[in-house]
């Protein structure tokens, strides 16, 4: 990033903030050797890991497990050419240990689309990087038109 192209980058803690802020998140995972994404609502540990619940006989659950992923959100303000992205990257699990679940569950949210037989997965806050786009700015750092 330029110092004046209307980007900002973020440090971990404005990062995890921001996060903590967002309702869904996408998480990014690999399918057959190519990129995929699906959506999540989620929740943040204390140490800035991602929660989430999905069932256990998910593709998610099956493709995370033991895999390095990314984990985005973002939030966008059209009108006025501004937000943000966060983009959290560690390894994922599922979590079986019934004392480290029993914690992590008062910090994760029910998922969206509750199945009887849901897992918690956990994806380690490894690397978090961030920018923030300040509204309406050009690579130098001008403001565009209308």
């Amino acid at each position: 990033m330029y110092a004046n192209d209307g980007f900002r980058e973020l440090d971990r803690g404005e990062c995890l903030r921001l996060l903590a802020t967002a309702p869904v998140g996408r998480v990014v995972h690999t399918r057959q050797a190519l990129p995929a994404v699906v959506p999540v609502n989620f929740g943040l540990a204390t140490d800035g890991a991602v929660l989430l619940h999905t069932s256990a006989a998910s593709e998610l659950s099956r493709a995370v497990d033991g895999a390095v992923v990314a984990f985005e959100a973002d939030a966008v303000d059209a009108a006025a050419r501004s937000g943000w992205s966060v983009v959290l990257t560690g390894r994922a699990a599922v979590v079986t240990d019934p004392a480290e679940r029993e914690r992590l569950e008062r910090m994760a949210p029910c998922s969206w689309a509750p199945s009887p037989d849901e897992v918690l997965v956990r994806i380690d806050a490894e690397l978090v990087t961030g920018r923030r786009l300040v509204g309406g700015r050009t690579l130098y750092g001008v403001p565009l038109p209308g």
